[in-house]
């Protein structure tokens, strides 16, 4: 279907604001000759009078502009950084499993981690440090299988969420695996900090040979 628009000044710098934006994603073909125009996926054209070209280009500029920073911002805002990271244990899947149902006395390996206060037993409030700056947030349990999974995500606060999963792959002997979404500024900080903790974990279990703690609970996924 073809649509032909015959513009006045104000419509026509409107309208290049937005074929402005347009341009930016390749979606629209300029053509020139004595009447300007400007085709839109071949189904618009808006016929701009010669006198008109410089105010109108300097619109279409603008618009642009403005199209490509609301772009960089939605780009920004749903950005995440992935991490996985994985250990063996020379502890039964049972006694890793009952060790990081404590969350209390996750701050005893998770360096960043200044305190974690369980408020039930699916809801958490978190006191760290991240990129050098103090952040608090709440986390909830979204699932959680007895020496199998534990997964979380976060209700206020920094974004983040993930799954810690325990694989039995010996009478005493275990694979906990890491994996966590997160929004920060610093991933690579984060994978490194990851890999820490988890090796903390190790000497924190090993060492002692016995969980302090266990919740046998179930939480149903949602």
């Amino acid at each position: 279907m073809e649509m032909k628009t015959k513009t006045t000044a104000g419509l026509g710098t409107l309208a290049a604001v937005a074929i402005g934006g347009l341009l930016l994603s390749n979606r629209v073909r300029l053509s020139t000759g004595d009447t300007p125009s400007v085709s839109v996926h071949r189904t618009l054209d808006v016929q701009v009078p010669v006198g008109k070209t410089i105010a109108m280009a300097a619109a279409m500029a603008a618009g642009a502009m403005l199209i490509s920073k609301l772009m960089q911002r939605a780009r920004e805002s749903s950005s995440t950084s992935s991490v996985s990271e994985s250990i063996e244990l020379e502890v039964p899947v049972r006694t890793a499993y009952n060790q990081w149902t404590q969350f209390e006395e996750f701050p005893r390996f998770m360096e960043s981690v200044e305190q974690v206060r369980q408020l039930d037993d699916t809801h958490l409030h978190w006191r760290a440090t991240v990129a050098g700056k103090p952040k608090e947030w709440d986390s909830e349990i979204t699932e959680q299988i007895p020496d199998q999974r534990i997964a979380w995500r976060s209700t206020s606060g920094a974004r983040n969420a993930g799954v810690v999963t325990f694989d039995k792959i010996g009478e005493n002997r275990t694979r906990v695996m890491l994996q966590m979404d997160y929004d920060p500024q610093t991933p690579g900080a984060l994978k490194l900090t990851a890999k820490g903790n988890l090796k903390r974990f190790k000497d924190l279990v090993e060492r002692s040979g016995v969980e302090t703690g266990d919740w046998r609970g179930t939480v149903a996924p949602h």
